[in-house]
Formats: C-alpha cells, structure tokens, sequence
C-alpha cells in the first residue's frame, strides 16, 4: 500500500505526525491496531499521523504508552501547545527523551530531571512573586517537567551522569519540608543502576571548570549534543568542535569531584541538618 507523504513544514503538527508515524512502524503496528490500543478511532490515528487535525493531550499521553517511547510524544505535544518555556529548550528535551547518555552539571538549584514536584512547584511560585511567569505558565512548566522525568523509566533507561554543584544542596527552594523530600529524593537516585550523582564542592574554587549549568546528550548513534541556557532562551549546540570542549571540561569535573559515596554522605548531612532545624 502506497503510504502518504508528510512534508514536515506543511503543518506545526507536521512533525508529530512523523514521529508518531516512524514509532508506530518501529512497533510492527497499523493504524487500525494502534487505535485499538490507544482506544481511539482509526480515522482519528490516520489524520494525526497526516496532519490533518492536531492531536489531543489524552492521545499523545497514550499513544507515548503504547509505543514505548519515553514520553516523547506528549513532549512535542507541550512544546506546539504551549508557549511558558524557553525559546530552544523544547527542541532540546526532544533529544533528552530519546538520548542513551545525559550527563548534567547545575548550580544553584537541583537539575530539572532529579527535582520533586513540590520542589518545582515551589520554584515557580518564585518566579510567579517576581512577576516572572503567571499562574498558568508555571503550572505548564511544572507539567512538562514531570513528563520530561519519564524518560528516566523508559526502557533502556538512559545513563544520567550528575554532578550537582554544593550549592544545590543549601539554597532552600520552599522550605525545610520541600528541601528534605528533595534530599531525600537525591538519596533515592543515587541508589538507582541508571543514575550515578556527584556534588562538586565548594572547595573546587576556581578549578570547578564551568560557571553556567551544562547538559551534555549522548544520542543512541553516539552523536554528542551540548545545551546551556541564560535567563533568556537555550542554546543546542550539534557541532562537535565545539561540544567536545564541554565533554573534556566535564570529564575533569566527574574527577574532581565528589565520589558518590561521599556526595550521598554530604547529601544526608545536609538533609539532617534541615531535619534538625524544623
């Protein structure tokens, strides 16, 4: 059967249409079976996959299920349905749904894909104080966060290499209740097969070799992506000349910093200390 073409620039839906098209193939599956599982009509899979009409959160959610593909169809389903994120940063979690290696470096706060909800939420509300974001925008943001967080579970699970900066740890985002869960959490983590979590010191000083956080992607043909961000919009870097300084920087900083073992200890340190402090 001849199948139609899906010119990706017809449609801002154009492109979820290919990937739930290519990760329905992947599955051995037809229109017709998918939309069985999915539990929805089979005209309704073929004009998504054609572009012909624009996908409902409740499909992407279970189509993403059936089709194994680590929530990457409710991310393109945020990132054409809402507008609350940084320019650049929708096309990069795209990539992280689907990469076999993420390693990550963030100060100040604890990365995205490790936080809690009530952590994010709390995180929000700041930025709603400040005039930052709205009630609305916030709530999209802590949404996608936590669709983002699937792929840790998707299988194969990805490798994620951690190293939170001793900052993360002490600046107390909602409270002693939220910081202790969150601690907690990071505990948690570290005790998973996937997951290896450091904490670069403040002793590193001047030799902690970046001063903005850093994501490095390793997708599963081994092509290597780099993303940073300002306050402003993210960058996605896919020229290796200039992602490989990132991957040296960060080979030194796994070094330098904590084991594992001591990052833990220090972790549970500070959580006590947030315990004995209520």
């Amino acid at each position: 059967m001849n199948k139609k073409h899906i010119d990706p620039s017809s449609s801002p839906w154009a492109p979820f249409g290919i990937q739930l098209r290519r990760s329905r193939e992947a599955m051995g599956f037809t229109q017709a079976q998918l939309a069985r599982k999915v539990g929805y009509d089979p005209s309704y899979v073929s004009f998504v996959e054609l572009a012909q009409r624009p996908p409902s959160q409740q499909f992407a959610i279970k189509a993403d299920d059936v089709l194994q593909t680590g929530g990457t169809l409710q991310l393109m389903y945020w990132q054409l349905r809402h507008t609350a994120l940084v320019p650049g940063f929708p096309e990069y979690a795209n990539h992280e749904a689907r990469a076999a290696e993420i390693r990550l470096f963030s100060i100040g706060i604890a990365p995205g894909l490790l936080q809690t909800s009530a952590y994010a939420n709390a995180w929000e509300a700041g930025n709603i104080r400040r005039g930052r974001a709205t009630p609305e925008q916030a709530d999209e943001r802590v949404a996608f966060l936590m669709t983002r967080q699937q792929c840790l579970d998707r299988t194969p699970a990805p490798l994620v290499h951690a190293v939170l900066d001793e900052s993360c740890l002490h600046r107390p985002v909602g409270g002693a209740e939220v910081m202790i869960e969150q601690l907690l959490y990071l505990e948690h983590l570290a005790t998973r097969p996937n997951v290896l979590l450091q904490v670069a010191p403040y002793g590193l000083g001047e030799d902690r070799p970046f001063t903005l956080p850093v994501i490095l992607l390793t997708m599963p043909d081994r092509k290597l992506l780099g993303y940073t961000e300002t306050e402003l919009r993210g960058y996605l870097d896919r020229e290796i000349d200039t992602v490989l300084p990132l991957v040296k920087d960060y080979d030194r900083l796994q070094i330098e910093a904590l084991n594992q073992a001591a990052s833990v200890e220090m972790i549970r340190a500070v959580r006590k200390g947030y315990e004995d402090g209520r």
